[in-house]
């Protein structure tokens, strides 16, 4: 049976396909199908009059979530898919020709004939999971920085209306903090809290809030040299309740992403000082590790390996690249912090990176190398971590 290579332009309403055969390499078909049940069924009938699934490798371009439905759909069908980095087809596109010709149909026969030079290396089955966990990981990224926002906007009211306020919390909006703020509000009201209020505030705070605290807040709110403005008391409900709204919805995510990576359980899970949710930014990103043949494949797809700089007089390595996925190289980094403080070999390595002198940035970036052939080496061995064995 011969062996035939699909190639798909993906588009919002509709998807463009080249199919070539192996044998002669000829285009066999070219169409249009619809974005839509009566276009995929259109694609599988073509698809069935070829060959059989084993012998059909379909490629298309990573493009967002436009190609999700038909991901679901042929591997509903059987058939396997190879997802491919729009950047490999651009460079292929060079190298085949220095017109500068860009429409769907070109692109996809494109596709078709890039998968024929390469290793064809299919889509994962069950890579729902990992599409779920990043769309719910990168949204909870949103929401928190949108939520960062509206406590800078609460600061900035502040800074009219009781100036005080903040720093007598240490610069934090903690629990007691926004209580507050929620239920007084301005500074005259804050000066007129009685007895009933402390012990409300001291149960909030499971007494962490002293007398000593509650009589120094009055304190400053009698004195403060805020202005009270009715205008500034609208704004800062306002600013309140839409903290509060993304508050609950970051909570109801966070819930959803810690049942799918309990669902998953990766061996990198195992590690200490990686979450559920970091855990989650890790397998959502990457995907199936085994995709990735070796650690420095895993590093330059995160962007947290240096740039080389190799010319006939000189050669030397330069500044991390930051290519890749700016919130995997994010997550990576920040797990970092407590690996050092909690597993030795980790703490030994940044130690000995720190000796070197190497700055506390470089050092952790290091730390985050080895993090990620940990991981590698997890996942391809088919074990939970155990600091015992790792060197």
């Amino acid at each position: 049976m011969s062996v035939y290579f699909v190639g798909i332009d993906i588009s919002k309403y509709k998807h463009d396909c080249c199919i070539i055969s192996a044998a002669d390499q000829k285009i066999v078909s070219k169409f249009t199908f619809q974005n839509d049940k009566a276009g995929f069924d259109e694609l599988l009938l073509v698809l069935g009059s070829l060959s059989t699934p084993e012998d059909i490798r379909i490629g298309f371009e990573s493009t967002a979530h436009y190609a999700l439905n038909l991901e679901l759909f042929l591997e509903n069908a059987s058939h396997s898919f190879m997802e491919i980095n729009p950047v490999l087809i651009k460079e292929f596109k060079k190298s085949t020709s220095l017109r500068r010709t860009k429409t769907d149909s070109v692109d996809c026969e494109l596709i078709a004939r890039w998968l024929m030079t390469v290793e064809y290396k299919p889509h994962p089955k069950g890579f729902y999971h990992a599409y779920s966990l990043k769309s719910l990981t990168r949204l909870r990224d949103r929401l928190i920085r949108q939520r960062s926002f509206y406590l800078v906007k609460l600061t900035n009211v502040l800074d009219h209306t009781f100036p005080e306020f903040k720093p007598f919390f240490h610069n934090r909006f903690s629990k007691t903090a926004l209580y507050l703020l929620e239920n007084y509000g301005s500074a005259e009201k804050m000066s007129r809290m009685n007895s009933v209020s402390y012990e409300k505030l001291r149960s909030i705070s499971r007494g962490r809030f002293t007398p000593q605290h509650f009589l120094k807040l009055k304190e400053l709110a009698t004195n403060t040299v805020g202005v009270h403005n009715s205008i500034f008391d609208v704004e800062l409900n306002s600013l309140l309740t839409l903290y509060k709204s993304l508050e609950k919805e970051i909570v109801s995510l966070e819930t959803e992403i810690n049942r799918l990576i309990d669902e998953l359980n990766p061996h990198y899970l195992s590690i200490p000082g990686i979450g559920p949710i970091s855990a989650a930014v890790i397998y959502a990103e990457y995907g199936d590790i085994s995709n990735f043949s070796k650690p420095s494949q895993m590093l330059a797809f995160a962007g947290i390996e240096p740039s080389v700089n190799d010319s006939g007089t000189e050669s030397h390595g330069g500044r991390m690249v930051k290519h890749g996925s700016s919130h995997l190289r994010y997550v990576l980094l920040n797990c970092c912090m407590p690996l050092i403080r909690f597993n030795m070999t980790f703490a030994a390595y940044y130690a000995k990176k720190r000796a070197e002198g190497k700055p506390h940035r470089v050092a952790i970036t290091h730390v985050a190398k080895k993090l990620v052939r940990v991981i590698y080496a997890l996942e391809s061995q088919d074990m939970d971590f155990d600091s015992q064995k790792l060197r």
